[in-house]
């Protein structure tokens, strides 16, 4: 137990060549061997050079429902989904699309474009027609670039009266923050999280971050998207970095990447709580951590383009900071002397 403090960063720096997430044949063909011998998710990922949950989603979505898995089917699971397309209709009419777009950047809105094509549809292009739904949608789906050419140009897409529009994917089983027991709120004990989501650019890519209350300490998952899935695999990433039932809680705020929480409760006897609506400080020690993520990573950076090497890099450099709320020690400091205190008593 004396390394897992030690292990804690170097074991990321050895995960970069593991984080892959495009399998091949011969990859799919190893997976089907050591399955027949009864190995571990985790065992066969290490073997194959991949992160254990990318083999986790390869075997759940790429298996016949009632059959062992197999690398030839697969294989053939994957290349169909590759071909299929699901395209808006501003992606497969270019004449529309250019329309639309020529018409953007002479600063029509799209309400006056859609309107226009419906009523007057300029030569070659009667009977075409798009919502201004449609536009918007494409806009910050497909070409988030467009946006500066928007009346108000923010860079999400906003309701009347100036709230944010969001999918209103509701969270299950939330517990509120104002149910959470004295002990988390006066930082007496550790093993308590605070998580949160950092977007990159255009919202390509981004990072899913975890504090512990006590020590400070930070972990920086980098994540494709924010789906619901994708956080928790980031957060059981976490877990499995930290020592064995360490963690006893963790935080969320109410976004929707957040919904697979109960799923994380149950399989890992972990307390899930949830701040209030729009209130992001109540979770404040984790968006200090974002901040100072962004120290490195300034708004607008296009985090495809950052290494893995280099985000690692920051989080070491976060953890071995000394903090004056700690009396100058660091949070890695604070979290090792903890787990050796730990050892002792067991």
């Amino acid at each position: 137990m004396h390394q897992i403090l030690y292990n804690l960063m170097t074991i990321k720096i050895n995960k970069i060549y593991a984080m892959g997430t495009q399998l091949s044949y011969f990859d799919r063909q190893q997976i089907e061997h050591y399955l027949r011998l009864d190995w571990h998710i985790r065992r066969i990922a290490k073997r194959i050079a991949k992160d254990h949950s990318v083999v986790s989603r390869e075997i759940n979505r790429n298996k016949s429902p009632h059959l062992p898995y197999k690398a030839k089917e697969a294989q053939y699971f994957a290349e169909r989904r590759s071909r299929i397309t699901n395209k808006a209709k501003l992606e497969k009419d270019e004449s529309l699309r250019d329309y639309v777009v020529e018409n953007l950047k002479a600063d029509w809105s799209p309400e006056q474009i859609s309107g226009r094509l419906k009523e007057f549809p300029p030569k070659g292009m009667e009977g075409k027609y798009i919502s201004y739904e449609s536009i918007y949608k494409y806009i910050y789906d497909k070409e988030p670039y467009l946006y500066h050419k928007l009346r108000r140009a923010h860079p999400d897409r906003w309701k009347k009266f100036g709230r944010k529009k969001q999918k209103h994917e509701i969270i299950p089983e939330k517990v509120s923050i104002h149910d959470r027991p004295k002990v988390i709120d006066e930082r007496s004990e550790f093993g308590h999280l605070e998580s949160d989501s950092m977007i990159g650019k255009n919202h390509k890519k981004g990072l899913s971050v975890q504090f512990e209350r006590v020590s400070k300490y930070t972990i920086i998952q980098p994540i494709e998207n924010f789906t619901s899935q994708e956080t928790k695999d980031a957060i059981i990433t976490t877990l499995a970095d930290l020592p064995d039932n360490f963690v006893k809680s963790i935080t969320f705020d109410n976004g929707s990447e957040n919904t697979k929480h109960t799923e994380i409760r149950d399989e890992y006897s972990i307390d899930t709580f949830f701040c209030d609506p729009y209130c992001a400080w109540q979770k404040g020690g984790v968006e200090n951590s974002i901040g100072l993520v962004r120290q490195y990573l300034p708004k607008r950076t296009d985090l495809t383009k950052v290494p893995l090497r280099r985000l690692y890099q920051i989080e070491y450099k976060l953890n071995t900071r000394p903090r004056k709320s700690l009396n100058f020690k660091t949070p890695k400091e604070v979290l090792k002397e903890y787990i050796k205190q730990r050892e002792m008593v067991h």
